[in-house]
């Protein structure tokens, strides 16, 4: 009997274990089978590492393939907190050689991670002093950084790009797709304690550098615009300043400027009113300057000739319950000699013949209703109204240049079509983007000629601003060496009441040169000068030295 009942338990015993055996083939045979692709992955997840391995940003260059902006080699410290011992102590070592808070530093290594930053892009005092401490946990990776060798020059038009070689702004952010390149992998194993295992790296995808700009930038012009704007800048105690330089012919942009500028290589220190690119980002009521668009549609629409005669009331005109003033007296001139003394009432009178829908028309040709189309970020067009919406006095204001904004780049487009005989053109700051080889990797954007006026009212155009600089209120524009044409501008500011204040300006010149074939065009605006702030004295004589210095330089380089 108690032999059957021990045979009985070894059976049940028996088909206990066949039964679990049965379960754990099967589940086994599930693992194995349904769910292998699962698993697979969480191991590789487990046991693999990708780390990424940054690519080379572009270059850019100026347009004699000068470089502005280059990815140097830079040592950055990481940390692997888990195999760093004592934390406090190797804070206070690093903290001494980085710079950095010593309970920043503690912070970072008391946290539960493989892998972290203590400080990226170091100085090379820096890397060296780190090389020779040699402390288990911490270490070394080299990594690319942006730098600028001119420091300031072209800021505006260079940008900025982050520590992760990202674009921000200017044309490191515009044309970041192509800057910026592919990153690559480096695929490897590791042990149970995150050990990487050298013999078993099997996997290495290189990085894509990124592609170059070659800019219509002329490092050399643009040295000489920087240095004159900043002269008068300083001189007249200016809040801001802006000029451009456009071949007139082409739409290419040889220099641009701004003040407060700011040393890309030193972006902690720049001040907020630096950052923004004034040319292009700030608009604002141009005054006399409009006055190109004015005379060039009256004469184009045949409403007046250079020498039909108007009353200009001895500098006061009394219209309705307002009073326009000249700065100074004048009587009866010649449509011509208006725009050279810059006569606001004979401006005005001309522009009746005009009319609104034909003011408009011009105004729109011109190109000041719409963005001028350059290629860097953040472009503004200026708040301008549609004739149905203008003032019984806006007839009054607007052929003078009040009423209507523009920016810097929309008037340099604008005395441009005066240069070229009568084509708007679409500036433009790249000229080619190319690869390490020099092989161009894009094909250059169709040129855009819009015409706005005809060739014979160009001619006419460029006589009567010859005027303005040789006997008008631009003679202090005249270069030593080449005749000029061009236009003042002394535009009062509105303040915060709406009224136009009277001791605020923009004080502004525009024009080219030579006269006959001008192969310059240049924009000079200067934002709040004191105690000067007519634009023929403050704004003229930066005309008239970059243009000196610009064309004798291009002449000698055998380029016009």
């Amino acid at each position: 009997m108690h032999s059957g009942i021990f045979r009985a338990r070894q059976i049940a015993v028996f088909v206990c274990f066949l039964l679990a055996l049965s379960i754990l083939i099967i589940r086994l045979f599930y693992l194995q089978v349904f769910q292998h692709e699962f698993y697979y992955k969480l191991a590789n997840e487990q046991h693999t590492v990708s780390a990424e391995v940054q690519s080379k940003r572009g270059a850019i260059f100026d347009s004699h393939m000068r470089v502005l902006a280059v990815n140097l080699n830079s040592d950055s410290v990481f940390a692997n907190p888990r195999v760093v011992k004592t934390k406090r102590l190797v804070a206070r070592k690093l903290s001494s050689i980085l710079k950095i808070s010593e309970n920043v530093i503690l912070q970072k290594l008391s946290r539960d991670k493989g892998f972290l930053w203590i400080k990226r892009k170091i100085s090379g005092q820096e890397s060296s002093q780190m090389k020779d401490l040699k402390i288990d946990g911490i270490g070394i990776v080299r990594e690319s950084k942006r730098f600028y060798p001119n420091r300031s020059l072209a800021c505006h038009v260079l940008g900025t790009a982050d520590i992760d070689n990202k674009g921000l702004e200017g044309l490191e952010l515009y044309y970041n797709k192509y800057l910026k390149g592919e990153s690559g992998w480096l695929i490897s194993t590791q042990d149970a304690k995150r050990k990487i295992l050298e013999s078993y790296q099997y996997e290495f995808i290189p990085p894509k550098n990124g592609f170059n700009l070659v800019l219509t930038i002329d490092e050399v012009i643009q040295n000489i615009a920087e240095r004159e704007l900043y002269t008068m800048y300083k001189k007249y105690n200016a809040k801001g300043a802006s000029i451009i330089v456009m071949d007139p012919r082409s739409g290419d942009i040889l220099a641009l400027a701004n003040f407060p500028n700011y040393d890309l290589n030193e972006l902690t220190k720049r001040p907020v009113d630096a950052i923004r690119d004034r040319a292009i980002n700030d608009f604002f009521e141009p005054g006399s300057v409009f006055k190109i668009v004015t005379a060039s549609a009256a004469l184009d629409a045949d409403a007046v000739k250079l020498d039909d005669k108007f009353d200009c009331e001895n500098g006061a005109w009394k219209i309705g319950r307002r009073t326009l003033h000249d700065h100074s007296p004048y009587g009866i001139l010649t449509f011509k000699e208006i725009i050279e003394k810059s006569s606001n009432i004979g401006t005005v009178k001309a522009a009746s013949r005009l009319g609104p829908a034909r003011m408009y028309k011009y105004m729109k040709a011109f190109g000041f209703y719409d963005r001028s189309g350059v290629d860097l970020p953040g472009e503004v067009v200026g708040i301008n109204r549609d004739p149905s919406k203008w003032s019984g006095t806006s007839m009054y204001a607007i052929p003078m240049g009040q009423e209507v904004t523009t920016t810097a780049m929309q008037l340099a487009c604008a005395i441009s079509a005066i240069a070229n005989n009568g084509f708007l053109v679409k500036p433009r700051i790249v000229k080619e983007i190319v690869d390490d080889n020099g092989k161009e990797i894009r094909e250059p954007p169709p040129r855009v000629f819009k015409k706005v006026m005809t060739p014979l009212t160009a001619v006419k155009m460029r006589s009567v601003l010859l005027g303005v600089v040789e006997v008008g209120t631009g003679k202090k524009a005249k270069p030593e060496d080449y005749d000029a044409g061009g236009k003042t501008g002394t535009a009062q500011k509105v303040d915060p009441g709406g009224t136009y204040s009277h001791n605020r300006f923009v004080a502004s010149f525009i024009g080219f040169a030579p006269v006959q074939r001008p192969i310059l065009s240049v924009v000079v605006c200067i934002d709040e000068p004191h105690p000067v702030y007519y634009g023929g004295d403050v704004a003229a004589p930066v005309f008239k030295n970059v243009v000196n210095e610009s064309i004798k330089y291009l002449t000698a380089k055998g380029t016009v």
